[in-house]
């Protein structure tokens, strides 16, 4: 809290002082105004609207249907919500795979249309050249390796990465690789505890885990799978704080209940 009695907000230089000072860091994913405000004055220190939306809100098998257009809507509505958190937009699928000028337009779209703080970008080596030309224009940059969902018709599972040294090896590479180009933090997701270690203890950069053991700098969940809303995603990386989907359920069969048997409203909730 600062002097004047306004809440702190979290920025990229801030994360920095947290990892320089063994402070973990905590992100979450959300996609909706009314959840990241929730998140927000919990006091996470990161939101990500995550291409996730298309599995959580859309329904989609994977995350690659989404459009940069939608990624923008959700951004904008969560950003709405937002006071302290630093908020980052991941970059959907195939806008800015293989093509930098095209990578450079999404992400000014992301910054100006929605008001986010940065983007994130799943890849190493193969998007350097797109990862070079945004931060040259100023956008901070968040990289993701390991498991990276976008890939996923090329992986062929979602099974733990880099359990192979020859793996392995590209990940640190490339994770050294986005330190060098000037990423300022990176998500690393699904990998052996002890190279996610590893990595946090080279970088100087954070490193935030998904499945990547207690090492790094921090950790992200998915919200709805947290809360158990999503409640058939069970992962061993997982830890369901609540099982908010009995809860809902619970409480929509009592409304049922109560508007079939006349009992809603009662006298008092009517003028």
């Amino acid at each position: 809290m600062s002097t004047t009695g306004e809440l702190r907000r979290v920025t990229t230089h801030r994360l920095q002082e947290m990892k320089q000072a063994g402070e973990k860091i905590a992100m979450l994913t959300a996609y909706d105004f009314t959840m990241a405000r929730l998140i927000d004055r919990a006091g996470i220190d990161v939101i990500l609207v995550g291409d996730s939306a298309s599995n959580i809100m859309a329904g989609h098998e994977t995350t690659l249907p989404i459009t940069l257009d939608q990624m923008i809507y959700h951004a904008a509505s969560v950003i709405r919500g937002v006071r302290r958190a630093l908020v980052v937009v991941d970059l959907p699928f195939g806008s800015y795979q293989g093509n930098s000028k095209e990578a450079l337009n999404s992400a000014i779209r992301i910054m100006k249309e929605t008001g986010a703080h940065a983007v994130k970008m799943e890849g190493g080596s193969e998007i350097e050249e797109s990862v070079r030309r945004i931060l040259s224009a100023g956008i901070p940059v968040m990289g993701h390796l390991g498991l990276t969902p976008q890939s996923i018709y090329k992986f062929g599972t979602y099974s733990v990465r880099a359990t192979e040294e020859k793996e392995a090896q590209k990940v640190r590479s490339d994770a050294l690789l986005l330190q060098e180009l000037g990423c300022f933090a990176l998500v690393l997701e699904k990998v052996p505890a002890a190279l996610g270690t590893e990595i946090a203890q080279k970088l100087t950069i954070p490193v935030i885990g998904i499945g990547a053991g207690a090492g790094v700098d921090g950790q992200v969940l998915v919200t709805h799978d947290m809360l158990g809303i999503n409640y058939e995603f069970k992962p061993r990386f997982l830890r369901q704080y609540l099982q908010l989907h009995q809860t809902m359920t619970e409480a929509f069969k009592a409304y049922i209940r109560d508007v079939k048997s006349g009992n809603f409203p009662s006298p008092s909730e009517q003028y």
